[in-house]
């Protein structure tokens, strides 16, 4: 049960900093292309989906090897 609540904290700790993470590319992506997408959420949602898929399975490989 302990190794559970650590894989749980990994995986919030992980997911805030995605949520960071995600918000920095885009702005740097609009900065880049000079002006806002119109469907910002929609864009946003994409790289932090991607971002969690691939995060996530490391850190469950990492943690159940």
């Amino acid at each position: 049960m302990g190794a559970n609540v650590v894989e749980i904290i990994y995986f919030t700790l992980v997911g805030i900093g995605l949520y960071f993470a995600s918000d920095w590319i885009l702005d740097r992506v609009e900065a880049r292309r000079g002006k806002r997408f119109e469907n910002r959420s929609v864009i946003f949602f994409v790289i932090i989906l991607v971002l969690a898929l691939v995060s996530f399975q490391l850190i469950s490989r990492l943690t159940n090897p």
